[in-house]
């Protein structure tokens, strides 16, 4: 029978811990179209369709904002860089 070290229990609950999530938020603005937008949206995040992104330009419109994708923080990252890139105005990334 081994007893575990609490620094070991300790390193195993924090492997346990699932990756934290992260929120890409576009902002409204008045310089891009919802064309550009809609075309941005499906360059850059996977599995977007085009019938997704545009009522998510809608939202982005009426509301705001919209959440376009949310998943791990490098991921989160490179979206959100790759969207900025285009002109695209960005909310920081939050934690989601």
């Amino acid at each position: 029978m081994t007893s575990s070290s609490p620094t070991a229990v300790q390193e195993r609950q924090r492997l346990r811990q699932p990756y934290p999530h992260f929120k890409v938020v576009v902002l409204d603005d008045d310089v891009n179209t919802f064309q550009h937008v809609v075309e941005c949206l499906v360059r850059f995040i996977p599995a977007m369709q085009p019938d997704q992104a545009w009522a998510l330009a809608h939202r982005i419109d009426s509301e705001g904002s919209a959440v376009v994708w949310c998943g791990p923080q490098e991921q989160a990252e490179l979206y959100h860089q790759q969207l900025g890139a285009e002109g695209l105005t960005m909310a920081p990334l939050e934690p989601g």
